[in-house]
């Protein structure tokens, strides 16, 4: 047991010392009940690495004394499935837990259907990925999908403070966390990765007193990427280095982390999908060709496959890279949702309101409305949001060529109001 990683040794067993997930754990939350139910349906936990989706899993299996099979999307295929699926036929059922479901191709996913349907099966999936854009719709429709949080700060506290008093090894020694917020920023939220970076410096240490401060974690940190980088496991940094090389222009650094992401068997889809969000977020109005160019990448690697789709992403990439930038569209639109979530259900201006009846002409919506196109220049001066927001921003022009002529032209039209 000692031989195992620290993340393994402390994995809870129990709903009582699992850390996170309040939304979906928390007294009379949906997953709760549905587990303290014992009526569990097929499902998806998506969320990023280390929230505890593989041991939600294993929990529910644990609570509903059936048999818990696991399987990696990566390498396991069609044979692999039917086998579970006899096995399971021959009792009462068993939990499946397909790790990287999203990974499975259609008809992959498609072997399934069956045993989800009859109930044989309990599918557990975990996806780092939207299961809207990487599961199919059949066996989408037969599972209910729960979203994981990445863990907070108080959140890592409790696992690592868990795992310090409890574990075999580490409550030998005295281990003191100078700060909980650099812990938490090294981990990013993994509990995984926090629990390996505390093995890590324990087993810096010869001392039997530890304090665990920022230098420590920066020395152990780099170690340990140096290490992984060369299995390839570096998933998540690798690909926070490929956006932040495009968002930040630097074509080199951006085909570089593309290398090295094709070379340690990334698939071409995910590297495209973040490309179309990065040319909508970052890029945007600037130069509007670029979701375009994008989009078109997706779609052309799906026909294409590898090893040709390389040399489309490469054009993608320093397309992007080397574009103009602009984030005004994202700031508005979080704007703007931060306000809806602040404001609540205004009303919408009667002049604005539908009136596909009489009595709704009657009672006075859409009396007063101005059609645009009646006006010259499609344009005429009227209120669109609703009273209480009346000359609200949330769109602000960015400092580029496209945009300055957007917000030239919308000056001209109201005056400077926008």
């Amino acid at each position: 047991m000692q031989n195992h990683p620290l993340a393994d040794r402390m994995r809870p067993k129990d709903l009582e010392d699992f850390a996170g997930q309040e939304h979906l754990l928390g007294k009379s939350a949906i997953l709760r009940s549905s587990i303290e139910s014992g009526i569990i349906p097929s499902m998806i936990f998506w969320g990023p690495p280390g929230v505890g989706k593989t041991t939600l899993a294993r929990i529910i299996s644990l609570r509903i004394r059936k048999p818990f099979e696991s399987l990696s999307a990566i390498s396991s295929g069609v044979k692999d499935l039917r086998e579970v699926i006899s096995k399971a036929k021959y009792s009462e059922g068993v939990v499946l837990f397909i790790d990287e479901i999203h990974r499975f191709n259609k008809s992959q996913q498609d072997a399934l259907l069956g045993a989800v349907e009859d109930g044989s099966v309990i599918l557990i999936g975990a996806t780092t990925e939207n299961p809207s854009f990487e599961v199919n719709s059949a066996l989408l429709s037969r599972c209910q999908v729960y979203i994981l949080k990445e863990l907070g700060e108080k959140d890592l506290k409790a696992i690592g403070n868990r795992a310090i008093k409890e574990d075999e090894i580490l409550s030998k020694k005295k281990i003191e966390v100078d700060d909980w917020k650099v812990m938490h920023s090294f981990s990013g939220g993994d509990a995984r990765k926090l629990l390996n970076l505390i093995e890590l410096c324990v087993e810096h240490s010869t001392a039997k007193s530890v304090k665990i401060d920022r230098k420590i974690l920066e020395k152990v940190s780099l170690e340990r990427r140096m290490y992984f980088d060369k299995k390839g496991d570096e998933h998540y940094d690798i690909a926070s280095a490929f956006i932040k090389s495009m968002r930040g222009s630097d074509p080199d650094a951006a085909v570089y982390y593309l290398a090295r992401m094709l070379e340690g068997g990334e698939d071409p889809k995910f590297i495209a999908r973040r490309m179309v969000i990065l040319a909508a977020e970052d890029i945007g109005l600037a130069n509007p060709t670029a979701l375009v160019l994008a989009n078109s990448t997706f779609e052309a690697i799906h026909k294409v496959g590898m090893p040709e789709a390389r040399i489309i992403l490469s054009e993608c990439v320093i397309y992007l890279a080397t574009s103009e930038k602009s984030n005004s569209s994202y700031v508005a639109i979080e704007n703007a949702l931060r306000t809806a979530k602040e404001t609540g259900n205004l009303p919408v201006p009667q002049h604005l309101r539908n009136a596909p009846t009489k009595l709704m002409k009657n009672i006075g919506h859409g009396k007063g409305y101005q059609y645009s196109h009646s006006y010259d220049k499609n344009f005429v001066k009227q209120q669109y949001l609703p009273k209480d927001l009346e000359g609200s921003v949330f769109y602000e022009a960015g400092d580029n060529l496209r945009e300055k002529e957007i917000r030239k032209k919308q000056d001209e039209r109201w005056g400077g109001k926008k």
